[in-house]
């Protein structure tokens, strides 16, 4: 099942970002030995378990550390994946985990399988996990199959038929660019909120599949931004692409409106900002690229309907499921905007 890590890196108390959950056998030597190297030469904290060096049955240690430290969890799975019981349990446990924290997610690679092999819908998993539950019993089992159909349902690469080394070079730039842009920094200390992210989270609702906007509002230095962040820290795990724009009426009264607009869709889209001509282009290309995607939005510090309407205003805009936070002094804007802001507002 995986990977390999020198003496002087075990030895080290290290909070990983990225964790690799492969069999060794199928793919150390090949893809999975060379995304390893492509991530640590871009700086990303990479944690690869070596297999030779495991003891007993129960994954633990060292390993459950990496799982439990790591952001992201990227499982390559091969044809003989679920004939390694560490994998399983990997699996299992990153699934646990995502369910007990926030801001983790998983990443799955299919190598030379497809996701219904993954899912069980075929004989290829299942007749490896039919063979361990004479071993280790129907409970058990169970935790694994549950872990592997959850991973498969989330959307990866599949490899089958295509270049690697393009591939590992796409891989990168995801993990870089989830790493970079998924967690904002909180202050120290920040005491009392627990009911207002109680409360947020409950307007919010983000296991219905409607497009909806929070506001979140009140006077200057209370707190607003720091209760988004709280918020966009807790749930971001749960979306395709996410963008949190700060101090928006502060910037755009510089007159950078097709700065934020550039920011917004080098977020959302994952890669370099785009080329934008004016404002219009700027919301033309906000709804034709964002019209499939299932996007967390933070607009830090609104206070007219134009800046909403140049960053996101409408629900129409974004895929199923998605969310706009905004946090803003006064709501009064709201109220008296027409039906270009009728939106699925909870304020």
């Amino acid at each position: 099942m995986k990977r390999r890590m020198n003496s002087s890196a075990a030895a080290m108390c290290v909070d990983y970002e990225v964790l690799l959950s492969f069999r060794e056998p199928d793919t150390s030597l090949t893809f999975t030995d060379c995304l390893y190297e492509a991530m640590s030469n871009t700086g990303i904290r990479v944690f690869r378990d070596d297999e030779e060096l495991r003891f007993g049955e129960e994954i633990g240690g060292k390993l459950l550390q990496a799982i439990e430290s790591s952001k992201i969890w990227i499982p390559i799975f091969s044809k003989d994946y679920a004939s390694s019981i560490w994998c399983l349990q990997e699996v299992a446990h990153m699934v646990e985990c995502k369910r007990n924290s926030t801001g983790k997610e998983s990443l799955p690679i299919f190598y030379d399988v497809e996701a219904s092999d993954v899912k069980l819908r075929t004989e290829l998993y299942e007749n490896c996990l039919r063979r361990h539950e004479k071993v280790f019993g129907y409970e058990k089992v169970k935790h694994w199959r549950e872990g592997l159909r959850e991973v498969a349902r989330i959307r990866g690469w599949n490899i089958k038929d295509r270049a690697q080394g393009e591939l590992i070079k796409a891989i990168v730039q995801e993990v870089l660019s989830k790493l970079k842009t998924r967690q904002r920094s909180l202050p120290d200390h920040f005491l009392g909120m627990d009911d207002r992210v109680e409360a947020v989270m409950d307007l919010l609702d983000t296991y219905s599949m409607d497009v909806r906007s929070v506001v979140i509002h009140g006077m200057g230095g209370i707190g607003k931004t720091t209760l988004a962040k709280v918020i966009f820290n807790k749930i971001c795990s749960q979306f395709q692409s996410c963008s949190f724009l700060s101090n928006v009426r502060e910037s755009l009264q510089r007159g950078n409106v097709v700065k934020l607009q550039k920011q917004l869709l080098s977020d959302i889209l994952k890669s370099r900002s785009k080329k934008i001509n004016d404002i219009d282009d700027g919301i033309n290309m906000i709804k034709e690229r964002c019209l499939s995607k299932k996007v967390l939005i933070v607009l830090d510090d609104i206070d007219n309907g134009d800046q909403l309407i140049n960053l996101g205003g409408k629900s129409d805009w974004f895929g199923s499921g998605s969310r706009i936070i905004i946090t803003t002094r006064d709501t009064s804007f709201l109220v008296a905007e027409d039906k270009r802001l009728h939106d699925n507002f909870r304020v």
